[in-house]
């Protein structure tokens, strides 16, 4: 699929299997955290929406605004975290480089420094601007 020039109708129509769409409070900033600390790659970003790609997933952020109808907004706080208990793990992504990235240009919170785990996996909980946890992690 060609996510540069895709219709919404045609793009919302190829979406299959287990979705992640991200509300955000600032489009713009949201993707220049995901491009610089993740190397997520963007289509089509307005200031209302986005098509991210993370190797071969894709997925969607919208701004809070774009929800103007719908009763999801009302359960976000206006400040603070959004999304706790939920972990957006990218398997792809040297967590000691994230990790440098996310607090030398976003300014991010890093919650959990890069961590050799028991599970095989070398990890680091970043919490961006939304209070979203991102978790960079590779084999040991």
């Amino acid at each position: 699929m060609e996510y540069d020039t895709v219709g919404a109708e045609a793009f919302g129509a190829s979406l299959r299997g287990i979705g992640l769409n991200i509300l955000v409070r600032d489009v713009a900033a949201e993707v220049a955290f995901l491009q610089d600390v993740f190397g997520m790659l963007v289509r089509q970003p307005t200031a209302d929406f986005a098509i991210m790609r993370y190797g071969d997933q894709v997925f969607q952020i919208h701004a809070d605004h774009t929800y103007h109808s719908h009763p999801l907004p009302g359960l976000l706080p206006e400040a603070g975290a959004r999304g706790a208990g939920v972990e957006l793990r990218l398997y792809d992504t040297d967590p000691d480089e994230a990790a440098a990235r996310a607090e030398a240009h976003h300014g991010a919170h890093i919650l959990q420094e890069p961590t050799d785990k028991p599970h095989g996996l070398r990890e680091v909980y970043i919490l961006d601007a939304n209070g979203y946890a991102w978790v960079a992690s590779r084999a040991l």
